[in-house]
């Protein structure tokens, strides 16, 4: 007997069978592979700075990729993001082929959505956090990969939204510093309605964006739209000015600026104290890479060349080093190396960042220390003295501590070397404001729930606060100074209206 149209409907609507086809929808979704993202040969990138590393996923890719989504109840990857992006939201206008929109979700709650999708450390925070690896142990939907081709295919369509801002309220606020953490509070606190101008020490806008990070993992180009984007909403930018000389709190206080949001970096370097180390040829990674990003030291007509070197040395594992040691290998470096005194599995750099330097021809010297470095015949560093180390117990990072191996020192030979083994907070603002709580190390002391100091008025984050971190964690803290500085302004400003 023939059912009717009516029982199938029913049927189709039946609790199991509903669950069943979930089930195969699932099961669909999960059989895609991760996608591979293609890069530009080893032999070909390593030609110049200004070539990106990572090309461009397809729009198929993409969508094929945003497939992945599980659509879950509760989407874990959202925990790992600390500026709270819509991920589900964003990926599933993608897998919709609504690229537009896509960018349009990341842009509610990131000022730098192309700077993410490029350098934030996604392994460790919104795809650890992804169904596929805690539940399944299978790599994570690639959610940096598709935030960078939202971001990318916005800015190469011409058509770039500009978020929703309030209402002018006529409160102005300064940001002292214009890298990741400054930018992300002035884009919320913008959208607020606040008059919001960043101030720059430096004659470029973008802090650690532009000096720090190698145009081969983040082009300049993409960081001066994420920039005009702000602009457009109505953020002022003033570079070349340095708060604490050109013009102390107190003198932006009378003209005008109701609270201060100090995001001005980690740039002072930290060096080893080891004999040798004044010799020339001895760089701090800041000094390599500032000279290099900002100031087109690579480009041989340079008015401020850089040193280059036959064998170039790179002290450190962490990002910063693995940036030092490619621009080396850029600049012509026929042996670059890394020298780091823990094993390789322990270094902090991004996996990615290890395994383009290895493609690139990078030695990893692991399990090594530098313990002085040696003068050549014109006064310029020519060998360093390694010492071998071992692994001993854990130290407080969790990680064993390297203990060095008696007698076992060696020389090799390098005409350059860079030192790339961390960096202390900008002391400016610390040692110029009156009032202000400043840990031993130098970083300005706040509550971690408000970032708010000791000075009511004066916010904090990123690496001033943090001592040297992620991007994305900084950009986290100037989210988070954005509220609770609008809930602080707020108050005060109520206080004030009733005449208490």
């Amino acid at each position: 007997m023939e059912r009717s149209d009516e029982q199938i409907k029913k049927e189709r609507k039946q609790p199991w069978r509903v669950e069943l086809q979930k089930k195969n929808k699932a099961k669909d979704r999960m059989a895609i592979q991760r996608v591979v993202m293609p890069e530009v040969e080893p032999e070909e990138r390593i030609k110049s700075q200004r070539i990106e590393v990572n090309s461009q996923l397809t729009k198929e890719q993409v969508m094929q990729e945003a497939t992945r989504c599980m659509d879950c109840v509760n989407p874990t990857c959202m925990e790992g993001c600390p500026v709270s992006i819509n991920i589900p939201g964003f990926i599933k206008r993608i897998e919709r082929g609504e690229f537009q929109e896509a960018a349009s979700v990341l842009k509610e709650t990131s000022a730098l959505p192309a700077v993410c999708g490029r350098v934030c450390p996604q392994e460790k925070q919104c795809e650890a956090k992804c169904f596929y690896v805690e539940k399944l142990n299978r790599p994570a939907v690639a959610i940096g990969y598709l935030e960078r081709f939202a971001a990318d295919y916005e800015r190469e369509s011409g058509t770039i939204s500009v978020p929703v801002v309030a209402e002018a309220n006529g409160v102005k606020v300064a940001v002292v510093g214009s890298g990741p953490s400054g930018l992300s509070f002035a884009g919320d606190m913008i959208k607020l309605g606040y008059e919001v101008t960043v101030f720059e020490a430096l004659h470029e806008i973008g802090g650690v964006l532009k000096y720090g990070i190698p145009e081969f993992r983040l082009p300049n180009a993409v960081v001066d739209v994420e920039i005009e984007n702000l602009r457009m909403m109505g953020v002022k930018f003033v570079a070349n000015f340095i708060v604490g000389q050109t013009a102390s709190l107190d003198d932006l206080k009378e003209a005008g600026f109701k609270a201060f949001y100090v995001a001005s970096g980690a740039g002072l370097p930290r060096f080893m104290n080891i004999p040798g180390e004044n010799l020339n040829g001895i760089f701090s990674s800041n000094e390599y890479l500032t000279r290099v990003n900002l100031m087109g030291a690579d480009n041989v007509d340079s008015d401020t060349p850089v040193l280059r070197g036959k064998n170039v040395v790179v002290v450190g594992g962490g990002n910063t080093a693995m940036d030092s040691v490619r621009t080396a290998k850029r600049l012509g470096a026929e042996r670059a190396m890394i020298v780091y005194r823990r094993s390789k599995e322990e270094m902090p750099a991004r996996k990615e960042e290890v395994h383009h330097a290895l493609q690139e021809g990078v030695e990893f010297l692991t399990l090594s220390n530098p313990v002085e470095y040696i003068a050549g015949e014109n006064g310029r560093v020519s060998q360093v003295k390694i010492q071998k180390m071992e692994l001993g117990e854990p130290d407080a990072s969790g990680r064993r501590r390297p203990v060095p191996i008696e007698g076992s020192e060696y020389l090799i030979d390098a005409s350059v070397v860079v030192v790339a083994v961390g960096v202390s907070p900008n002391p400016l603002i610390p040692n110029t404001v009156k009032g202000l709580n400043v840990s031993k190390w130098g970083t300005i002391e706040v509550e971690q729930d408000k970032m708010q100091s000791s000075i009511p008025e004066l916010f904090a984050g990123g690496d001033i606060v943090r001592g040297g971190a992620t991007v994305i964690l900084a950009m986290g803290d100037g989210r988070k100074a954005a509220a609770n500085m609008d809930n602080y302004l707020k108050k005060k400003h109520q206080i004030q209206a009733r005449g208490v």
